[in-house]
């Protein structure tokens, strides 16, 4: 693989970034192939830009399965794919009751936003109608909790309906760059995928979406998803870092390194400068001793356990950020600045309405 013949200042693309000036493809790419002794010098610039838009806040957010395995689809990294021998539980939808109960241990333990996700190509109506009532129950017990939804690939409609119902956000990852997504799944397209996101934003929902890193994709590839992802503009961008699960394709790969993460951390802060930049999946296996300093980075994390791995206790995440110098974000505190917050606007014209759409 060539290299970027572009040798950086980062600190030259923290000013750019803490500007909202887009860095290019040639710049962002420079950051993941600094050597490394130089992951410190990234790590230390994007600091400077998580600090101008987040402060010393860190946001937690919990993960909820609502159906877990058996999903029809064939993405190579999923433990819950179309044919997986991962050892993992499944089961089919937990009842609101249940959700409820797992929500308020999250809640209890810091959590500011609520993730409900569920395996499978993608909502019925009639899943959606349950997802409704899983977030009414929250709700009645939780009212002033984020709600994320995760139900995969929508249809018409359905983001709306979950709008209504009380989500106040949608994730969908893109994963990797549209150009090699043919590898990692052919059951769908990522342009799919991108419509999804689409679909959630004009619905008025926050759109969540952001990438696994560690499947094989070079430099370039891991830059073209951030400038695809970049081109959605996610209020959340959740980076994951492959969870090679026994009994998948990608089992086995071990690509990652906790300095080449923190290297796509920083990237990632330099491309979304003032969106929540989450670290997801795979913190603990992959940044290791080095989660602390990925705190300078980011701005928000996942609470405890994964979909379907476990992650560290929720008290030593807690225990992390105040040992990192970071308060956890308080519910009554908006994540996004002031200025992006005002961006989300829910739609009142075109389908459903009097007013002539926007085309």
């Amino acid at each position: 693989m060539a290299t970027s013949a572009y040798t950086p200042d980062v600190f030259e693309l923290a000013t750019k970034a803490e500007n909202l000036d887009p860095l290019t493809h040639d710049e962002l790419r420079s950051v993941l192939e600094l050597p490394e002794d130089r992951t410190l010098e990234a790590v230390t610039a994007a600091h400077r830009v998580r600090r101008r838009y987040f402060g010393d806040r860190v946001k937690l957010n919990y993960l909820v399965n609502l159906k877990s395995g058996l999903c029809p689809e064939d993405c190579s990294y999923c433990s819950q794919r179309l044919g997986s021998q991962a050892d993992i539980l499944t089961y089919t939808w937990l009842k609101p009751d249940e959700v409820r109960s797992a929500a308020r241990s999250g809640i209890a333990a810091g959590a500011k936003r609520v993730c409900l996700v569920a395996s499978g190509r993608g909502p019925t109506d009639r899943d959606v109608g349950r997802v409704a009532d899983t977030i009414a129950a929250v709700r009645e017990e939780q009212p002033n909790v984020e709600v994320c939804a995760c139900l995969g690939l929508l249809s018409d409609g359905q983001a709306e309906r979950l709008r209504e119902a009380g989500a106040d956000a949608y994730n969908h990852n893109l994963n990797t760059s549209g150009e090699r997504y043919s590898e990692i799944c052919t059951t769908h397209t990522f342009t799919d995928r991108v419509g999804t996101v689409q679909q959630a934003t004009q619905a008025g929902l926050s759109p969540c979406s952001g990438l696994i890193a560690g499947m094989g994709e070079n430099d370039s590839e891991l830059v073209d998803a951030l400038l695809e992802l970049r081109s959605l503009n996610p209020d959340s961008v959740p980076v994951n870092f492959l969870i090679p699960f026994d009994g998948t394709p990608l089992a086995g790969t071990w690509e990652l390194t906790p300095n080449r993460c923190l290297r796509i951390l920083a990237a990632t802060r330099l491309a979304f400068p003032d969106a929540e930049v989450r670290i997801a999946g795979g913190r603990e296996l992959h940044l290791r001793g080095l989660q602390p300093l990925a705190l300078h980075v980011a701005n928000a994390i996942f609470l405890g356990d994964y979909l379907t791995s476990e992650g560290q206790p929720g008290q030593a995440d807690v225990d992390l950020i105040h040992d990192a110098g970071f308060v956890v974000e308080g519910a009554g505190q908006d994540t996004l600045p002031t200025h992006r917050s005002a961006e989300v606007r829910a739609r009142r014209r075109g389908a459903g309405t009097d007013l002539p759409p926007n085309a």
